[in-house]
């Protein structure tokens, strides 16, 4: 890796400095949740979480874990900062997004703290690109309060089951209806488009079901504009864990195995769009 030996500049220190030996495993992460412009990037000891809102009804986050880099230094409890997210990925795919067999872009990204931009070093074939990318003060950022003990239901999908669904189902509707229960249907899916009712239902004993812990019937609808955005790491992934809590906010956490077989998370948080009482089922 040509730049894990250099040092710093004289007298500078970074807040937060990383390197990659493919720049690839960042920049298909960050694809998995490019549907606004700007993210926010907290860095701590653990490794990076890059956050993406809308509407302030959706959430996602990659996660990249610390021992994915190269090197990986933060010097503060925690850094945080507010970035295009369009400019990073350009930066990251200045060399192309495909690159030739047996080379890869390799990748160092320094910090210096607030007011700071954001500079990568970039490296394919012996030619070094620098950018240097500006940074904003980091917006409040949504709490969804999605904490383990505040699960209701959760099934975990092999995700091709997932991607058959999405690929079957009405997307002229305006939502898309999650059932979970420890009873029949047990996990399903609905969609009321142009063409009328769909429903997919997925058996607690299917193949494409790794784990199953329902502990009551629960029937939300969620926009499928806001669900669309989470196809990107579906696409990715290999696994999808699904859980809801008693309000019937949607978790949705994609695991993504990268070329070199690391294992990332992606997390989509959605709020429901109502909640359906049994009556109207």
């Amino acid at each position: 890796m040509p730049f894990s030996a250099q040092p710093p500049a004289s007298g500078e220190r970074y807040a937060l400095s990383a390197s990659l030996d493919n720049a690839r495993h960042l920049s298909s992460l960050l694809r998995a949740v490019h549907f606004q412009d700007h993210a926010t990037c907290l860095a701590t000891a653990s490794g990076l979480r890059v956050t993406v809102e809308d509407a302030k009804c959706i959430q996602a986050n990659a996660f990249i874990q610390a021992e994915i880099f190269q090197e990986f230094s933060v010097q503060e409890e925690s850094v945080t900062f507010r970035i295009s997210l369009s400019v990073l990925l350009d930066c990251l795919t200045i060399f192309g997004t495909s690159s030739l067999p047996g080379t890869s872009t390799a990748l160092r990204m320094c910090y210096r703290g607030y007011g700071y931009p954001l500079m990568l070093f970039l490296e394919e074939g012996g030619v070094v690109t620098v950018c240097k990318i500006n940074t904003q003060e980091p917006d409040e950022l949504l709490d969804f309060d999605f904490c383990s003990t505040k699960v209701v239901n959760k099934i975990i999908l092999q995700s091709e089951g997932l991607r058959e669904a999405f690929a079957e189902l009405d997307m002229t509707s305006e939502v898309l209806q999650i059932t979970m229960s420890p009873d029949k249907p047990y996990f399903r899916l609905s969609t009321f488009g142009n063409a009328g009712s769909a429903h997919l239902d997925y058996p607690r004993d299917s193949d494409l079901m790794e784990a199953f812990h329902c502990t009551q019937t629960q029937t939300n609808r969620y926009k499928i504009s806001l669900l669309k955005p989470s196809t990107k790491a579906l696409a990715l992934s290999c696994k999808v864990s699904v859980r809801t809590d008693a309000q019937g906010f949607l978790s949705l956490q994609y695991m993504i195995r990268n070329e070199d077989g690391q294992i990332c998370f992606v997390e989509y948080y959605c709020c429901p769009d109502e909640n359906v009482s049994e009556a109207e089922l």
